[in-house]
């Protein structure tokens, strides 16, 4: 930007240097102080020998956009929003008592009746009371539809209800010997698992309902859970033992033989709990000779990673909406813990309880847990997240398409 010294460059300087003569070491001594008094020495312009002093102004909003945004940690409440009486409800860690249908309707089961609560209006109503010599109820489970629920018994039958109309639709039989601990819906074939260790599928539209028989556990069934896409289902019972079937090589004529049998756990196996984000990851909880939750490949039977919770694993759930896991513990703390997927680092520890945290199910809209406990009480805790964000990102976005605004030629 100096003319005057970038035309003395051009010229006068490079003539110095083709017809340079040696020089006094005093002479160049002068030449060098002469150069810098007159502001010649300018080998780099615009170059700092230090750093620049930061300016006393600066804010913190300055330095933001080169640091990666942080996602405001999600408040968690500690204490539940609501809880319930229970009574009656059987203390047993083998059986099923609970669960939240796609209709916002909860079915808690309290001896042998089986109770309904609306969580949108916050009614309740009784659905049916068995006979003594049926039962007590040993588990529920909600058909898909929100509206039918299955209702396994102690007498080994199992009964399906209509809840709109409140009328008994059929009862299923002849498929177990005792009583039926766990259920699983997919679809319209209802899985049943009894303590005399058989799985059955009972398709509920025909009249032979028994169409498949499931045989590897030699104890009480006490967990089932088909994967989202209905092609496997995975089994936990008092045998320590974890089975994988597929429903494709399933047969109406033989036992099927299961895809996996995993072996890890040493105690009882009822909290199992499929991931909703990666279709093969399956999460397993250890009763109290064990306390571990694992996670399995069940493509390969691989062990991914299993972690020392410290008490008995009486339930799981993932969280829709998070890479979040939710297990319900029993002695000392009878506390729900919240971990974070997959580094299982605790984000919250919820208490309240005062007895082990048998059963555990998930509201629709994926944000509320209910809890039940052998204290007899049902808690409600708003523990994954608010029920407004998840509608927003459940909702389906608008599909942008170019000239979206034109009337379309059919």
């Amino acid at each position: 930007m100096d003319m005057d010294y970038a035309h003395f460059m051009v010229t006068q300087g490079r003539k110095e240097k083709d017809n340079s003569v040696p020089s006094s070491p005093s002479s160049e001594a002068y030449k060098r102080l002469l150069a810098e008094t007159l502001n010649l020495n300018r080998t780099r312009i615009l170059a700092f020998k230090n750093k620049p002093p930061v300016p006393h102004t600066a804010s913190a909003s300055s330095t933001t956009h080169q640091a990666k945004p942080t996602k405001p940690r999600r408040h968690i409440p500690q204490t539940s929003e609501r809880t319930l009486d229970a009574p009656d409800l059987v203390d047993d860690f083998y059986l099923n008592l609970l669960d939240w249908g796609s209709s916002n309707v909860l079915a808690i089961a309290l001896g042998s009746t089986v109770y309904l609560w609306d969580a949108s209006t916050g009614s309740t109503s009784e659905l049916v009371t068995v006979d003594e010599e049926h039962g007590p109820v040993t588990s529920v489970n909600w058909a898909p539809d929100g509206r039918h629920i299955a209702i396994g018994l102690n007498n080994s039958e199992v009964q399906l209800w209509d809840s709109a109309s409140n009328k008994q639709l059929r009862t299923l039989k002849g498929g177990h010997r005792c009583r039926v601990g766990s259920l699983a819906w997919n679809d319209h074939i209802l899985t049943t698992g009894g303590m005399d260790g058989r799985i059955i599928n009972n398709d509920v539209r025909i009249r032979d309902h028994i169409v498949e028989t499931y045989r590897g556990h030699t104890q009480e069934v006490c967990g089932l859970k088909w994967s989202a896409s209905g092609k496997q289902l995975a089994s936990g019972g008092n045998d320590n033992l974890i089975h994988i079937w597929d429903r494709s090589v399933a047969s109406s004529s033989s036992p099927t033989q299961y895809l996996h049998r995993l072996e890890d756990h040493t105690s009882a196996v009822k909290a199992l709990a499929w991931c909703p984000f990666q279709s093969n990851l399956l999460a397993s909880g250890g009763g109290g000779g064990d306390r571990t939750i694992k996670f399995w490949n069940t493509h390969t039977g691989a062990c991914l990673n299993s972690v020392d919770t410290g008490s008995q694993v009486c339930a799981l759930l993932w969280n829709k909406n998070e890479r979040e896991l939710l297990s319900s513990h029993g002695f000392t703390q009878n506390q729900l813990t919240l971990w974070k997927y997959p580094s299982m680092v605790k984000t919250a520890e919820l208490t309240g309880h005062t007895s082990r945290v048998l059963f555990l199910a998930q509201s629709p809209d994926g944000c509320t847990v209910a809890s039940a406990a052998g204290d007899e009480t049902l808690r409600f805790w708003n523990v994954f997240g608010d029920p407004n964000e998840a509608a927003k990102k459940s909702a389906p976005k608008k599909n942008q398409e170019p000239f979206a605004w034109a009337n379309r030629i059919r």
